[in-house]
Parts: structure tokens; sequence; C-alpha cells
């Protein structure tokens, strides 16, 4: 194994790189630095999120900048202000020797009068977000990238997702032609490559594992339950796991908070991300997850998208995500730097064809689980508990001094009396709660449609609803036209230049695609497609009232009223 000295790391890095407790490179590093500092090229570098990709890009950096000159010679982009955030911390931390090299972060949800400021006071390295950087280069023209000499495009696959292509053509248009490019991503979807083929120049490629192969370091887990028990579930999954520390996925924003409001009410350790935040609360909620003051975050894709945390052990997919290649940037955020990592999914029965799916893309079998029942989560907690004695400290001074009073208290009672008493304290409502509770495990098979009895006839649940409180629309562009769940988001996103549209259910059929957002966002959408194209094709956009199935039963008899998601009887 080489060392960071023989990667061609100058020594005032490596006294930085030693203080920060790094002793050798990780795989991504060995082959990204040499390359960055021996060739002049433009670079690919294909990795799962958490594999070292700052250091490896940022040390052949600052030790390429001309510190002496003022201006920005290196813009890096990143899809969102926490990654933003992070990466500039982490080039801070490696240039700690290097007092003239200035690292100035960029990104919204900040005083942007402040940023300019920054600029103004001359920085080599700026670290953004594709809508700031643009805001300030093409709105307010604050700031001049006439000097820059690298960009580099991090975690690109996302940035796209979330509908930066236009922010990321109009930024790249404002730098010089004779320049290098390093683009990184986990996936490289069409419009990765499309932006690849587009602006870089003969590219090296550099992979570090298989493509949107899942980290070998990560066990994969599967729950099966009805649907009402989901959350039931979540609860015995984190009880039987007392050291669990990690995030739990949802769909939307409103889900995220009412089902970590369930987990706080329930006693446990949790708080939320989601796009409501202010930056100042995002800041102090993810400060409270690093230092582990906080157990459990529950967050949508979009809040937690960049997130960078050591040592998270467990990640939950309360729902699975509508795109598969998700699933791989949520999985990857456990198992990270060698250490062992759990991705967990809870599934309803009628969702067995998506974990098929995942497994083709990972490639990596899941592990099919039964939900924990009450005893085997006593049993864990109990023996977690034990753990916990055997490594307290016996000979505590500050305890001595009360056992003359506490001995002659205890001697009535055997060794295993005691041992049972001090149990049934610590633990006697954890045995309670658990002690009837059914078992949440499903039957094998679960019929494949639900029938509802009107009259003499049957009625199915109709397969096109609306989810109560958001609107449909139809696109007339399919599958056929190479449309994905995640060009479906971008669009959204590009098009209502808003980044906080909460995006319901997506289906693509052949020729149209339907999706659903919530019901304030309607208008947006509405506006914002008129004249929207995609592949080179005009989008028309239709918009899909909630249907309201009824059937009339005959006199005397009772009537089922079926609307959206919500049986009513009369």
């Amino acid at each position: 194994m080489k060392t960071f000295a023989q990667l061609g790391v100058e020594p005032t890095l490596l006294l930085s790189l030693a203080e920060l407790g790094f002793e050798y490179p990780m795989p991504i590093q060995e082959k990204i630095i040499p390359a960055m500092l021996e060739e002049n090229t433009d670079l690919i570098g294909l990795a799962q999120t958490g594999t070292g990709k700052t250091a490896a890009f940022g040390l052949p950096l600052l030790q390429l900048v001309e510190q002496t000159i003022k201006h920005p010679q290196v813009l890096i982009l990143v899809p969102t202000r926490e990654l933003c955030l992070q990466v500039t911390d982490d080039l801070k931390s490696f240039s700690k020797h290097l007092p003239q090299v200035k690292v100035v972060a960029v990104y919204g949800g900040a005083d942007i009068d402040r940023q300019v400021r920054a600029l103004k006071l001359g920085a080599q390295i700026i670290v953004a977000t594709p809508g700031r950087m643009n805001d300030l280069l093409n709105k307010r023209r604050s700031v001049e990238l006439g000097m820059t000499r690298f960009i580099v495009l991090d975690e690109a696959d996302e940035m796209l997702n979330m509908g930066f292509k236009e922010d990321l053509d109009a930024i790249i248009a404002m730098t010089p032609k004779e320049k290098r490019m390093l683009l990184f991503s986990a996936t490289m979807p069409r419009e990765v490559l499309d932006i690849a083929k587009r602006y870089m120049r003969n590219p090296q490629t550099i992979s570090v594992g298989e493509k949107n192969m899942g980290a070998e370091s990560i066990e994969h887990l599967c729950y099966m339950v009805q649907s009402r028990d989901r959350y039931l579930a979540l609860k015995r999954i984190i009880d039987y796991n007392p050291d669990i520390y990690g995030i739990v996925f949802c769909r939307t924003r409103q889900e995220t908070k009412e089902i970590a409001e369930q987990l706080v009410a329930d006693g446990y350790n949790t708080d939320t991300l989601h796009g409501d935040l202010s930056q100042a609360q995002r800041e102090a909620i993810m400060h409270r997850f690093r230092i582990k003051n906080i157990q459990l975050l529950v967050a949508t894709d979009v809040a937690a998208r960049g997130l960078d945390v050591k040592d998270i052990t467990h990640i939950i997919n309360y729902n699975l995500p509508d795109d598969d290649s998700v699933y791989t940037h949520r999985s990857g955020r456990t198992g990270r730097a060698g250490k062992r990592g759990i991705s967990i999914v809870i599934i309803s029965l009628h969702e067995r064809h998506k974990i098929r799916q995942i497994e083709t893309r990972l490639p990596k079998k899941f592990q099919m689980s039964p939900v924990p029942r009450g005893e085997n989560i006593c049993e864990k907690q109990l023996l977690h508990l034990v753990e916990r004695v055997k490594l307290l400290r016996i000979d505590d001074t500050e305890i001595d001094r009360f056992l003359p009073a506490i001995m002659p208290q205890l001697e009535c009672l055997s060794r295993e009396e005691l041992i049972k008493a001090f149990l049934s304290v610590e633990f006697r409502r954890f045995l309670d709660y658990y002690k009837n509770l059914p078992d949440l495990n499903p039957p094998e098979e679960e019929p494949r449609r639900r029938v509802y009895p009107t009259g003499n006839k049957q009625e199915t649940k109709p397969r096109n609803f609306t989810e109560s409180g958001y609107s449909r629309f139809s696109l007339n562009v399919g599958s056929k036209d190479g449309v994905t769940p995640r060009d479906v988001i971008g669009l959204i996103n590009r098009y209502t230049k808003k980044r906080d549209v909460t995006v319901g259910k997506i289906r693509i059929e052949s020729e149209q695609t339907f999706f659903e957002v919530e019901a304030r966002f309607a208008a947006q959408v509405l506006r914002g497609f008129s004249g929207a194209t995609f592949a080179e094709k005009k989008l028309t956009i239709t918009s899909r009232e909630e249907k309201s199935y009824q059937r009339e039963a005959p006199a005397g008899k009772r009537r089922i009223i079926i609307r959206g998601d919500n049986k009513s009887r009369k």
C-alpha cells in the first residue's frame, strides 16, 4: 500500500493529513491523486458516496493552485448546501498550513451579501451550489471566473436529478475554454454522459468498484409487513438494534414530519430533516446528529442529499424510492471506510417486485428477515444491558462511600434474586410493552386485489386514484421516449424553477406519464410546463381531477364509496 507522500502529496499537506489522522490513502485517492498531479487530462471518477472523493480531488487542487493569485482558480459544484459546507470544511482542514489559500462556500439559504464580501477579499477556491453560483455570475455579476483552471462536478448525477442542468450550462459557459474538468458520480445515467460528452475532452475514467454496485461492506435486509403495520415494524426494528445510529428515509416531507413526531412521542431520540427547515435549523440538527446527540434522523431524499456522516450503522427505508438508483445512494451512507453497515427496507407484499429490481441493480441479494417478535427484542435488549454493565468501572470511589448503607439492605437477597431485581427495575416497562404484542409477519400470500361488496356485484379499488391533498397530471411522453422517474422529478424542478415541490406517485406507461404533486403547487406546475420539452419533443401537460368511484347498491343494501385512498360506508 502506498503512502500519501509516494502519491506525490507535498510536505505541507502531509503535515495536515498527519494531524487529521490520515495514515494511508483510500483506493480512489490512490488512483485520482497521481492522475491529477502527473497528467493534464479531464477525469471522470466513478465511486459510491463516502469513498474519500473530497481528499482525492481536494489535495491535488490545493497543491496546484497559485497561492499568490487571489482570483478563483478552482470551482467545485455540489448539489446541496450541506455538501457544500462539508467540502469547504474538509479543504480548510487540509490547507491548515497554507495560510495564503482561501476557500469560500457559496450556497442558497444564507446571506448572499456576506458571500459576495468574502469573494471580494480574494479566494482561490469556490465551493458552490449551482443555483446560488448562477445567481452570482449571471444576475448579480459579483464574481469573475476568467482565471478558473479547474471545474469539479461532485455528485453530478444528484445535481442533474435535482434539475440543475440549466444552471450548470450557464456556469460552465462563463469559464475559460482551456480548463480541466473533473466529474464525480456514483452512477452514470444518460444525462451525466451527455454532460461529459459536451464539456470534457477525452476524459480518463477511473472507477472504484463496479458501476452502480452496492458496497461489499453493506448488508441488505428486507422486512415484509402489511401496509398498516409499517410504523410498528419500524419501532421493532429500532428496538432490536439497541446501538443503532442511522437515517430513516421517507418519501415526502409530510410523512417525514409525521414519523419523526410519532417516534419522539414514543420516546425515541429522533429529529427530522426536510425542505421546510431554515439553514440555521438544518445546521443545528446536523451538528447534533454528528456528535450523536441524535440517534435517528428521519429525512427525505432531497433534504439528505450530500450528507456525509461517519459511523452510520443503519439506513432504514421506511418507503422505497421511485427510482431504484436512489436506493444505492441511500444505502451508500452506511458501511463506509471499511466498516460494516446495514441497509433495511420495509415493504408491503405487493412491493416484492421492486426488491427484485433493486437486486438486479446492486447486484446483491436481500436477506428476507422476519419482523422481530417481542421475546426476541427483549432478549436482545437484556443482553445489550448486560454488556453495558460489564463495561462499567467497578472501582468507582464515588459509589464506594454509599455501600455501607446499601449492603445490609440487600443481604437478604441471593445473587440470582439480586440480578433479577435490578434487571426488573431497569427493564420492567420494556418487558410489559412487548409481553402480549402480536406477530407482525404477514401470511405467505396476500390476495392480488381487494374486493368490496356492492349489492350483488363486486368492485375493486381503481388503479388510477389520486392521494388526498395532491393534484394529478399526465404528460404525453412515456417509457418509449426514455422517461424515468428521475426525469420526471428533474422536469418538475426545472420548469417550476423550484426545488421544494412535493412529488407524490409517479407512473410511467408506454406513451404517457402520470405524476402527482402537492395541490398547492398545481398552478405552478401547469404554468411552468408551458412550452416545455423532453428529448426535443414538445410536452403537453394535462391536469387530471381526482376520480371518485361510486356505484349504487340495490334498495335496502349498503353502498360502498371509494374516493381516493379512503373508503366510507353509507
